[in-house]
């Protein structure tokens, strides 16, 4: 597999795991980046590859123990109305997102992930009765790098 495939593999699955933390623990995406931190982050986008065999829900706990991270009062799942994105889909929108600041940027992964779950339109994306997550990824990113939905 080459450098490119890789990191889109291993940012999805980052990312993933992130909305997945988010999830179980109800807190705001950002803040489970934040809780994380750049180490953990990096392990995770390091070794997704093997972390991906393994059972989320086990990968989860482990990160969730380890970073002390505590119940939020964020529920963005039972508050939609509607169907409710899989942690996998958000994964990809998030990893889109990434990979798209990481190039305009010329900045590293790390630091795109935790810019793109710390974005503008992470509300936006993060909001199950709304649709902003559903647009194509040109569009995502351009709102987020300038700041404004069209």
């Amino acid at each position: 597999m080459d450098g490119e495939a890789q990191i889109d593999n291993d940012l999805f699955f980052a990312c993933g795991l992130v909305e997945y933390i988010g999830r179980i623990t109800c807190n705001r995406r950002e803040d489970v980046v934040d809780a994380l931190g750049r180490e953990r982050l990096g392990r995770i986008i390091e070794f997704a590859d093997v972390l991906h065999c393994e059972n989320v829900d086990a990968v989860a706990d482990r990160f969730v123990e380890d970073a002390h991270i505590g119940k939020g009062d964020f529920n963005n799942v039972s508050c939609a109305l509607y169907g409710v994105p899989s942690h996998w889909d958000m994964g990809k929108v998030y990893k889109r997102l990434t990979l798209g600041i990481m190039r305009k940027r010329a900045i590293p992964a790390i630091d795109a992930l935790i810019e793109a779950f710390h974005s503008p339109v992470a509300p936006l994306l993060n909001d199950y009765n709304g649709s902003f997550f559903y647009e194509a990824p040109a569009n995502v990113l351009t709102a987020h790098l300038t700041g404004t939905v069209e």
